[in-house]
Formats: structure tokens, C-alpha cells, sequence
């Protein structure tokens, strides 16, 4: 991509060389009184200004379709597990638009399209995830203003299949933080300092939470004629400063999570925090969240302290070929302690194709849904 400001300096190079190559042939003519061969000059310098003008014209006007970016992931799933009929489902099918205006703005959204179609009773949805324009502020900071995801967790921002192990997303940030979850609302994001730590600050719409349920997951508003009677804050710091190793932590915070008054909920709090080490071929991941959430009702139902955690280890036998296991463990109703453990292996015949393979064992708690599960996913 070449930015308008290159293609001004680029524009005025040339015309700069056109001018000194034009004087220097034209100084020993004047010299010498020749007015034809002056004239004719002359016309070979019009026509190479406006050839130059012309392929200026015809670069601004092919980085300008440059500046415009479509990518996308989908994912197709087979799930054989006990509780359940055996389902085949394109889970996911997802398009990102972007657009770079300039150097220092742009604009980026996602559209995705759930188990294959939506309306007339169709199982899916059609969501807007992301659709917000960045700005950057200075070097290191920028703000973004529209429909962003949360910064929490880690699959909630990186979710694309080949990006992480396993068929499904992991039942702790699916069910705690609750991933996917994305608001309006606006933000800010920097570096601070040069050694690898970075913050990101958000203003949003914030949850809805229905006081008879409890549900964090159900509560998120995506963005949909949301309730804003109470906004929420977000924050997060991270560091990756030392090579192999990401560490991050996030708060979110909202003082009314029903958005209504006098119904038995009131402020809740998420923390959550993990870190992602890696050497060689082997990487281990861990990951905790809590919410913290005040009121009357989430204290008869159980569900004022919801939280959990995952252990995962993954060894890459070859640069195709991923090994991976994982602990799971989390809670949304006090004492019913929810575990599964997945065991399973990736293929990346290109880096942005996967087929993935794995086994879940899970509690009373968690359902007994015991079984295996297929998928293949891309990137692009």
C-alpha cells in the first residue's frame, strides 16, 4: 500500500527530476539561439509532465484500491457426544471488511453468519461483531470508536480455528467471560513505554442481565437497540516483553448489571488474568476469571460469585502437527463445581487451514456429555 502522503512526495520527486532534466537540455540550446529546437523542447516537456501526471493518477488510484481489505474464517464441526443426537455444523462463517482511509485512520468489521442460515425458524443468527473506526493518536496510542470486542480473555479477541487447539472453544471463557461478547461503545489502546507492556481502556454499552436467571452469557447485549441506562469500564494491561511469554490481565467493572432498578442485581465486577508461555515446540497456557456480582438475586439463586479456570499443554511434533491437553474447570452456580478434560491433535496441511481431532470427558456436574468431536477451519 502506498498512503496519499507518499504518493504527494513521489508526485513532486518526479516533477522535481522532470524540471532539472528539462533545464539541462534546454540551457545549451538557449545558449546557442536556436528558437525551433527551443519550441520543440518545450512539447517534450509537456507530453512527460502529463505522462507523469497520468501514472501518478493510476497509482493513487490502485492503492486506493489497495487500501480496502476482505478476509474471513469459518469452521465446520461434527460432534458425537452422549446426551444428544450426533451433529454435523457449519458453525461459523465469517467476513471482515477493513478499509484504511488514510495512514492514521481506518475502519474494520466483522459479519458472521451461524450454523449456515438464519429466519424462518432457522437454527442460526446473522451478527455485526465488530464494525469501528480507529484513529491513531499519536505513535503507540489510538482510539477506536463503533462495536469492538471486549479485552478480555484470549479467545475473545483471537478466535480464528487455526489459532487455537481444539474443536470447540474452551467451556471456561465460552461460559465466564462470556467469549464472544462485544459492545459499543469507545476506546482507547498504547504502548507504555519500549519494553513490551501495552493497556487498552474501553467505555461500553455494557450487560443486561436478567435477575431470574442470573446469566452472564445471556446478558450480552451485542450491540442491538442496547440498554445503556449503566455503562461499563474496561481495562486491561499486557505484557510481552520477554520472547516465548504473554502475560495479561483485565478488569471489567459495572455498577448496575440489570440496567434496572430495585430487581435484586447490582454492580458486578469481572477479573481475569492469564499467560501463555512458549519454548520450542511446547507452549503452556493457563487462564482464570471471576465475577463478583451484588443483589439480592444472585445470592438466592447461588450465582453472586461465578468463575473458573483452564490448564492447557500443547507440543508441536512437527511444524504441521499439534498435541494438546486440557483441564477445564468452572462454576456458575456456588458448589456445583463444573470440570471437563479434552485430549487431542491439530493438522495444518497450510497455515491458515486446520483439521482438528479431540476427546472430551466431562462430570455429573458438567452433563456427562462424554464423546469425541471433528473440524475443519481456515483463515484467510
Amino acid at each position: 500500500m502506498y498512503p496519499q502522503k507518499t504518493l504527494f512526495s513521489r508526485r513532486k520527486t518526479l516533477a522535481a527530476a522532470l524540471a532539472v532534466v528539462s533545464l539541462s537540455a534546454i540551457a545549451p540550446v538557449v545558449s546557442a539561439g536556436e528558437d525551433a529546437a527551443i519550441e520543440q523542447l518545450r512539447q517534450e516537456v509537456d507530453e512527460l509532465r502529463d505522462q507523469l501526471n497520468a501514472t501518478a493518477d493510476a497509482l493513487e488510484s490502485r492503492d486506493q484500491g489497495d487500501a480496502t481489505h476482505v478476509g474471513g474464517y469459518g469452521e465446520l464441526h461434527y460432534n458425537q457426544v452422549d446426551g444428544g443426537d450426533d451433529k454435523l455444523d457449519f458453525h461459523r462463517f465469517v467476513l471482515f471488511f477493513g478499509h484504511d482511509f488514510n495512514d492514521s485512520m481506518r475502519f474494520q468489521s466483522e459479519l458472521e453468519l451461524e450454523h449456515a442460515f438464519s429466519g424462518e425458524d432457522g437454527p442460526g443468527e446473522v451478527e455485526l461483531e465488530q464494525a469501528f473506526v480507529e484513529f491513531d493518536l499519536r505513535d503507540g496510542l489510538q482510539a477506536r470508536a463503533g462495536v469492538f470486542l471486549m479485552p478480555v480473555g484470549i479467545v475473545n479477541e483471537t478466535h480464528e480455528p487455526p489459532t487455537f487447539y481444539g474443536v470447540e472453544r474452551n467451556p471456561v471463557e465460552k461460559n465466564i467471560i462470556p467469549a464472544t461478547w462485544w459492545e459499543a461503545g469507545a476506546g482507547l489502546s498504547g504502548q507504555l513505554g519500549e519494553r513490551g507492556l501495552s493497556f487498552d481502556l474501553a467505555v461500553t454499552s455494557g450487560l443486561a442481565v436478567d435477575p431470574a436467571t442470573v446469566s452472564i452469557r445471556s446478558g450480552r447485549q451485542k450491540a442491538a437497540k442496547a440498554v445503556a441506562n449503566d455503562l461499563a469500564l474496561a481495562g486491561r494491561l499486557r505484557f510481552t516483553g520477554i520472547p516465548g511469554l504473554e502475560w495479561s490481565a483485565s478488569v471489567v467493572a459495572q455498577s448496575d448489571v440489570s440496567q434496572q432498578d430495585n430487581d435484586g442485581l447490582d454492580g458486578a465486577t469481572l477479573v481475569s488474568t492469564h499467560a501463555i508461555w512458549k519454548r520450542g515446540p511446547f507452549a503452556l497456557t493457563g487462564l482464570y476469571a471471576a465475577w463478583n456480582i451484588e443483589g439480592t438475586a444472585a445470592r438466592a439463586a447461588n450465582k453472586d460469585r461465578q468463575s473458573g479456570y483452564y490448564l492447557e499443554g500443547a507440543w508441536k511434533a512437527t511444524p504441521r502437527v499439534g498435541l494438546f491437553a486440557r483441564h477445564n474447570s468452572w462454576s456458575v452456580v456456588d458448589g456445583v463445581d463444573r470440570q471437563q478434560a479434552d485430549l487431542g491433535v491439530n493438522f495444518w496441511p497450510h497455515p491458515n487451514v486446520v483439521l482438528k481431532a479431540d476427546i472430551q470427558r466431562q462430570n455429573d456436574e458438567a452433563g456427562n456429555h462424554d464423546g469425541f468431536n471433528l473440524g475443519i477451519g481456515y483463515q484467510f
